[in-house]
């Protein structure tokens, strides 16, 4: 028995320090997504920061493919040290699970779950020539033509197809879903007049919206976005139930450490406090968010809970 004991003091001793001198070697950061993308971005702008806060590099991989879930299933199969990230959309986390059978990660239970960054509500666009420019048009647009006006979105089971779903269930209307492989090739077209509307995370639609190309009719938040003051909420335009934000987390192998999952947030929130990273995401209008690994915790349950939901009412599927 003294012996065990003996043995059991040395790890316990062996894990303090270790974890206590966390970070001593480089941690990598898997994003999901190819490079270039809202949630690239939002991870390579924490990881720098983070490094230069803790002394060691945080390197940024991308590992894109499967709807985010290869990238997801790797960090669930790494060691629960620290020194393996997700930084992920909400498409992992809550949507994917329930679109997609037997991925190989259980997202309730894989995970530790450290910050929310940022999250940015999704803006109901139209394309210049659409003479729809409030929801009250949209909707009598909708009802006046059921099967003919389409609605683009980035791909099945995404923020901006699940807020089109959403709208559609609260106003009793119906439209075309017109999934595309991203959100690039999807306003693409919407700036070209092949589809009529679509609902895009604001970052994305910014620039063509203040050059006029596109015209914004709503915001899904739960108030107006600070870059488009003008805009109103689809609950100030008569649509109760639909917000919906698009956020951006950041997650670990199931069993961090306590201390290294305090340090890691410490760190990301920090960094989120710079004022020119503060500056870069408020200009593309992400919101800063930056809670506590508890409040993202109860936060994935809530957003879990209400995307099952709604995929099995609406019966969305990933094909």
């Amino acid at each position: 028995m003294k012996k065990i004991l003996i043995a059991l003091g040395a790890t316990l001793a062996f894990v303090a320090q270790a974890s206590g001198s966390f970070p001593d070697k480089p941690v990598n950061v898997i994003v999901p997504f190819p490079a270039g993308g809202s949630t690239d971005t939002v991870a390579r702008a924490l990881a720098l920061s983070m490094g230069e806060q803790l002394g060691k590099s945080f390197v940024v991989e991308n590992r894109p493919g499967a709807t985010g879930t290869i990238g997801a299933a790797a960090v669930k199969r790494a060691s629960a040290d620290g020194y393996t990230l997700l930084v992920a959309s909400l498409g992992p986390f809550v949507v994917t699970p329930h679109l997609v059978k037997n991925i190989p990660y259980d997202a309730t239970k894989d995970f530790d779950y450290i910050t929310i960054p940022v999250q940015a509500p999704n803006v109901l666009v139209a394309s210049a020539a659409q003479k729809a420019r409030t929801v009250a048009e949209v909707i009598a647009t909708l009802k006046a033509n059921p099967g003919k006006v389409s609605f683009a979105s980035s791909g099945n089971g995404s923020s901006d197809h699940l807020s089109a779903e959403l709208f559609w269930q609260q106003t009793g209307t119906e439209a075309v879903h017109v999934p595309y492989k991203g959100g690039a090739p999807a306003i693409t077209d919407l700036l070209g007049g092949q589809v009529d509307f679509s609902f895009q995370n604001v970052n994305a639609v910014l620039s063509h919206l203040r050059s006029g190309k596109l015209h914004a009719i709503a915001v899904t938040g739960t108030q107006r976005s600070p870059v488009l003051p003008d805009v109103p909420t689809l609950a100030e335009a008569g649509v109760k139930g639909a917000e919906v934000y698009s956020w951006q987390g950041m997650a670990a192998p199931k069993g961090l450490p306590v201390d290294v999952k305090a340090k890691l947030a410490k760190a990301a929130i920090a960094a989120l406090q710079q004022p020119d990273i503060r500056k870069r995401f408020l200009e593309q209008g992400l919101e800063i968010v930056g809670n506590t690994p508890e409040d993202f915790t109860r936060f994935q349950v809530k957003e879990n809970e209400r995307w099952k939901q709604l995929i099995q009412t609406r019966k969305i599927t990933a094909d």
